[in-house]
């Protein structure tokens, strides 16, 4: 059987509420004769620390669960960095349950096992919400925000980038560069992320006077294999002279099938990322990217779900930049 406080205070000779007192951090009423005496004591028997018990009693939970999509980017570790970041600050643990990537039954197992502990509060990470599972998660009666993800017309708080702006600018960013045919490539055009960066990258066609090619426009699922399929599609002597890759791992795979083809970048074609991560200053040539603040998602995720009232949370956008390099 696990050893008590009670186990401990008959070893070391002292009353239950002392070692309470001790093994708690508090410091008043025993000595530090005392105080080590019982934390050797309770190292001796092999003392653990029920925290769901004080959590039962205190009724404060210090656990945030993370529920992170298996996305086949690689931006979220930049968003964990945030969220442990200020985790540490508040003294606070942070533990982190996968919900699969589009997988209802996943995403519902998911929840199910947050909601079913201790937790103060659940942060989403590019978790597209399946509809059947809403209820679960609003009926739990705990704090919630999404991350990296727009949650519009569902009335759920998430914090992310504006990603129809994030079309639009890399579009115009690149349409100032002096091109005016401009491929859209390897984005998940059914999911509310990829929709509105395709309606930013038309308006701002439209807006310069420039024609929608639909066959410029190729879906994906934002990897690296999906950068690759998108440049066999634009083939050896492609249209379009630059393209906007859904994030740095499939802007590396339309620059690798390139290079394969024999084409110079960014001199035959200008490849512009978005995500902007590490990864756009380790690839030769370097990335010119879209660059999202993920860190400070992480940073603003975590001080809005602990600060009351927390069940009040809005959404709101983090700030981006282009950031040129060497493939535009």
């Amino acid at each position: 059987m696990a050893v008590t406080i009670k186990d401990i205070a008959k070893q070391a000779g002292v009353s239950t509420a002392t070692v309470s007192r001790v093994l708690s951090g508090q410091t008043a009423f025993y000595s530090e004769k005392t105080a080590k005496k019982v934390k050797k004591t309770a190292k001796k028997l092999g003392y653990q620390k029920n925290t769901a018990a004080v959590e039962l009693v205190t009724r404060r939970s210090k656990v945030i669960a993370v529920i992170l999509s298996s996305t086949k980017s690689n931006f979220s570790d930049q968003i964990i960095n945030g969220i442990q970041q200020e985790a540490r600050r508040h003294d606070l643990n942070v533990i982190i349950v996968f919900a699969g990537e589009n997988d209802s039954q996943m995403e519902r197992k998911a929840l199910e096992t947050v909601i079913e502990r201790s937790v103060m509060g659940i942060l989403l990470v590019a978790v597209n919400l399946n509809p059947a599972n809403e209820d679960l998660l609003l009926n739990a009666n705990i704090p919630f925000l999404f991350l990296s993800i727009t949650i519009e017309n569902r009335g759920l708080p998430f914090i992310t980038s504006d990603d129809f702006q994030i079309g639009y600018q890399a579009t115009k960013y690149l349409i100032d560069k002096g091109h005016s045919k401009i491929g859209f490539a390897a984005a998940d055009l059914d999911s509310v992320t990829g929709q509105l960066r395709l309606d930013g990258y038309r308006h701002a066609l439209a807006d310069n006077g420039l024609p929608l090619n639909s066959g410029w426009v190729l879906g994906g699922d934002f990897a690296y294999e999906d950068g690759v399929n998108a440049m066999k599609q634009y083939g050896r002597k492609p249209e379009v002279t630059a393209v906007i890759a859904s994030s740095d791992l499939a802007a590396i795979g339309v620059m690798n099938q390139a290079r394969d083809y024999g084409l110079k970048i960014p001199a035959d074609l200008a490849v512009m990322s978005i995500d902007g991560t590490k990864l756009c200053g380790i690839v030769r040539p370097q990335l010119t990217s879209v660059t999202q603040e993920f860190l400070e998602m992480g940073v603003r995720g975590m001080q809005q779900i602990i600060s009351p009232p927390a069940k009040a949370a809005k959404s709101s956008f983090t700030p981006f930049k282009i950031i040129p390099r060497q493939s535009v």
